[in-house]
């Protein structure tokens, strides 16, 4: 039979192994943001003219357009991330996980980004503005489930915030990956509505996070009474 002594150190390894710290994976996590935000920007072509220049930079308006959809998406994806983080005291090895598919779609987005704006306006607007869409929802998706798994490990969540507020997040997210839903089948039969409404949803998802500080603020308040 085992010492007290000798449960309590097997019980601590053990713990250990399912706690995990979060200032890895939030740093990670925001280097992975970075990085793709820059590698946006740095996928627009210079034109290369003598003269004409404004026109050149015209011509190019489905780049700039898929640039500043993709930013305003990643930018709210970033701050949506944020929240979560502010809200967990701890990470276990399904919050890791759950994250590394999640940035494994956002590393993809200045792929799809490229595809979508070199083929906007062409024969293969459809199957590109599809994958962009794709890409997207999934990422979007990603996030949701990280804040569902999280709504029911309250272990994880900091002191005095209830998993209802997890759950509220997650409800506040819904109406937007329904319609990236919607933009990605839209994008199979007309790509420029379905453009529109990912333009919608990227607005949407960025500016989601301004109520999730309400929550914070809440939550914290509650904590303090």
């Amino acid at each position: 039979m085992a010492a007290p002594d000798e449960n309590r150190e097997t019980s601590g390894r053990t713990r250990l192994t399912h706690i995990l710290p979060t200032d890895r994976l939030n740093a990670f996590a925001d280097g992975v943001f970075a990085i793709v935000i820059t590698l946006l920007v740095l996928e627009i072509p210079v034109p290369e003219v003598a003269d004409g220049l404004f026109w050149a930079l015209v011509e190019q308006w489905p780049d700039f357009l898929a640039y500043l959809i993709s930013f305003v998406f990643i930018g709210g994806f970033w701050m949506t991330h944020a929240a979560i983080t502010r809200l967990t005291a701890q990470e276990d090895q399904v919050t890791f996980r759950l994250t590394l598919i999640a940035l494994f779609f956002v590393s993809l987005i200045p792929f799809s980004t490229s595809l979508m704006a070199t083929h906007l306006t062409g024969p293969g607007s459809r199957l590109s503005v599809s994958i962009y869409g794709l890409d997207l929802l999934i990422a979007s998706i990603m996030l949701s489930g990280i804040m569902r798994y999280l709504a029911r490990r309250r272990e994880l969540l900091v002191d005095g915030l209830a998993e209802e507020d997890f759950d509220d997040m997650e409800r506040k997210r819904r109406s937007g990956i329904i319609f990236n839903g919607i933009g990605v089948l839209l994008a199979l039969l007309f790509p420029p509505l379905a453009v529109a409404v990912y333009i919608g949803v990227a607005i949407f998802f960025f500016v989601q996070p301004l109520l999730y500080k309400r929550i914070i603020r809440r939550s914290l308040k509650t904590h303090g009474e």
